[in-house]
């Protein structure tokens, strides 16, 4: 099945990083240089050349929807996540659970942790656990290290400055998320003006989102306009949270991005997502870096973060300023919104 856009649609200009050019010290020097020139500036790019082939990625994409469409509503419920209580997104996330302008969100998430045996799966998940496995290996291994790298080199700092932070075995919550959101009524499109998911930054450290046709992304771009990100066959969309803004003391900024109806040509479709989000280990203090935005007392750790983030989106009650923006304070830092 091709999903074509025939609709006149603005597409971001982003930068490609292509992972191959790291076996060379020159190809390495030469990403350095892409990687923070791409954050710096729109702040999302895409990563190819990775290792993955394109079988493996459908493979990957067929797998992550086992949990939907294989899995009972009532079976569904009993590997339901808690994210208000606990700050943690791992099991279902089902819909309806957010509501903004009076609209219930049509999306649902199966988040898996890295390390897949953390917590009980539903029976149609459990076969598929070993390439689970193997994924988020691959995941944080094969493209997130290589680019933590790259963005420690682009700092003039170690190159293991971030690495060390971003442990596969440390306490933390890197997870695998698949993620279907479903076509909603005219009605609730009129009233929440087509957003499907407010501007908004990650509180991870990278996000690792698996490309796929359905087109639904779109960033804040410099000069105020929201444009879309344009699928690319095999290729990874990379953007910085709130915890690389903190570690490397704003100097790679988080993204401002937001999930809206797809073009015309695509609606009526639903839209499978696969996204690996990264966090630094939970005792990582959010501290590091060239310029501080917290007093190293008063700094909070990665858990801490987490946990406020999670538990309070679309959940709290936020302040809207003379610009539209929304607010909530965490931690003692302003959290924005955008629309």
């Amino acid at each position: 099945m091709t999903y074509e856009i025939s609709s006149a649609v603005e597409y971001a200009d982003l930068a490609v990083i292509d992972l191959s050019k790291m076996d060379t010290p020159e190809g390495r020097a030469e990403l350095t240089t892409e990687v923070r020139n791409a954050l710096n500036v729109q702040g999302f790019f895409y990563v190819i050349n990775h290792g993955l082939t394109q079988a493996e990625n459908e493979r990957m994409f067929d797998i992550g929807d086992v949990p939907f469409s294989q899995v009972s509503e009532e079976e569904k419920l009993a590997y339901q996540g808690n994210v208000k209580e606990t700050g943690s997104y791992l099991g279902y996330k089902l819909r309806q659970y957010w509501v903004d302008a009076d609209v219930a969100d049509q999306i649902e998430h199966y988040n898996i942790h890295r390390d897949v045996n953390k917590k009980q799966h539903p029976k149609a998940v459990r076969p598929f656990l070993p390439e689970l496995s193997k994924f988020a290996r691959f995941n944080h291994f094969n493209v997130l290290h290589p680019l933590l790298r790259l963005m420690a080199a682009g700092m003039e700092l170690p190159e293991d400055t971030f690495t060390d932070i971003f442990g596969y075995l440390a306490e933390g919550e890197t997870w695998r998320e698949s993620s279907l959101s479903f076509p909603r009524s005219e009605a609730d499109e009129a009233k929440a003006k087509n957003v499907w998911l407010k501007g908004h930054t990650d509180y991870v450290g990278l996000t690792l989102l698996w490309s796929q046709p359905i087109s639904a992304l779109q960033i804040l771009c410099h000069d105020g306009q929201w444009r879309w990100v344009k699928h690319v066959e095999n290729a990874i969309v990379v953007n910085a949270g709130e915890a690389i803004e903190f570690l490397s003391g704003g100097y790679y900024k988080g993204t401002i991005h937001r999930v809206v109806q797809p073009p015309e040509d695509q609606r009526g479709y639903s839209r499978l997502g696969l996204i690996y989000f990264t966090l630094p280990d939970d005792d990582v203090k959010l501290r590091e870096g060239i310029k501080r935005r917290f007093e190293d007392a008063e700094a909070p750790t990665m858990r801490e973060w987490r946990k406020g983030r999670a538990s309070r989106f679309l959940k709290s009650k936020l302040q809207k300023d003379e610009n539209g923006i929304e607010k909530d304070i965490i931690n003692g830092i302003t959290v924005k919104f955008y629309n």
